[in-house]
């Protein structure tokens, strides 16, 4: 979607102005109009300036106080609000923002980028005071670029944007520490003596699911590992793509004795599976590990050893940087993670002869 924004008298937009100095909209904005209060280099602003100039460009005044006029709306954007995880990151951010008086708007993308897309265009032109993404991000080079076009015209109007995980454009993040909780469950599984290890991992284009395989793939690495190929397999994120998964992962290597799933809901649909469909005890034959530890994840049975991620706190601290005075640089703060050992892991059996 272009963004224009019309000079009064000359009708220059500002778009014209950042294209003729070389620059992002939002830095010809801050240089022009003091948006979003981060600095600007003094070439930025010489060539800010002069393209400006050059253009006989002149700052819509009015424009620019309407524009700045923001609602108490916050969008928050997710992929789907029946997913527990993305109920506790909404659960931190709406008690954050009803203790500044704000009201939170959810909407689901339902892993759909170009609708992810379609609900910035609607939160700018509705003036919402910021936007949190809270989704994964996908990992398209040209999706990140339209996505940093959209959030750059919403800063510049003076919009708020956080995020929570890495979704590859300017903006302030924070994320639990998912390559280190993902190495963590792979180290577990190894010292209870687990060296024939499947791997249940979501859509490739997903940030997320990038991080935990890099996390699996270092702590293997240590330890004189390699993640095979034949042990990975992936599915949607969730409980009906991680049964999928753990299916097709015994089929292909009826020997593991062991399952990472990279969500909770992937490891309840490989317990159903080990269960249900393939006969298999568990934690005697097949011990399984989840990630999220999300409130189901206790009551399942065996009960589920996971990677506990602070979920409500993660949206708390997203929605605090939303509220604090927007820094110089871009802010990215990781949140610590712990596994919560159950009784889904034990000891591997040794190898029938």
């Amino acid at each position: 979607m272009a963004i224009s924004r019309r000079s009064a008298s000359t009708g220059v937009t500002l778009q014209q102005v950042a294209d003729h100095a070389g620059v992002s909209i939002a830095t010809a904005s801050r240089v022009l109009h003091g948006s979003s209060g981060r600095s600007v280099g003094a070439e930025l602003r010489r060539r800010v300036e002069e393209a400006a100039a050059a253009l006989a460009y002149v700052s819509n005044a009015p424009a620019q106080a309407l524009a700045r006029s923001r609602t108490s709306v916050v969008g928050l954007i997710v992929h789907d609000v029946a997913d527990p995880y993305f109920g506790a990151i909404a659960t931190g951010v709406m008690r954050t923002a009803r203790a500044h008086d704000l009201m939170v708007m959810l909407a689901a993308t339902f892993r759909d980028p170009r609708l992810e897309l379609e609900y910035l265009v609607r939160l700018r032109t509705q003036r919402a005071r910021a936007v949190l993404l809270a989704g994964s991000g996908f990992t398209d080079p040209a999706f990140v670029g339209e996505l940093g076009h959209h959030l750059a015209g919403f800063t510049a109007d003076g919009g708020r944007v956080a995020c929570v995980g890495d979704h590859g454009v300017e903006a302030d993040t924070v994320t639990p520490d998912n390559r280190r909780g993902a190495a963590l469950a792979l180290a577990h599984l190894w010292e209870l003596g687990h060296r024939r290890i499947g791997v249940l991992a979501g859509p490739d284009e997903l940030v997320t699911v990038r991080e935990r395989l890099a996390g699996v793939r270092e702590a293997l690495r240590e330890r004189g590992g390699r993640l095979d190929p034949a042990d990975l397999a992936a599915a949607d994120f969730t409980r009906a793509g991680g049964r999928q998964a753990a299916g097709e992962l015994f089929r292909r290597r009826p020997d593991l004795t062991a399952l990472l799933a990279l969500n909770d809901g992937m490891a309840a649909g490989a317990l159903a599976a080990l269960r249900e469909d393939l006969g298999r005890a568990v934690p005697a034959e097949v011990s399984v590990v989840g990630f999220g530890d999300l409130p189901y994840a206790q009551d399942l049975h065996p009960a589920l050893t996971t990677v506990r991620l602070p979920l409500e706190r993660t949206g708390e601290r997203a929605m605090e940087l939303i509220l604090d005075a927007p820094g110089a640089v871009r802010r990215t703060e990781s949140l610590p993670v712990e596994l919560v050992v159950r009784t889904s892991t034990a000891p591997a059996a040794a190898p029938t002869r």
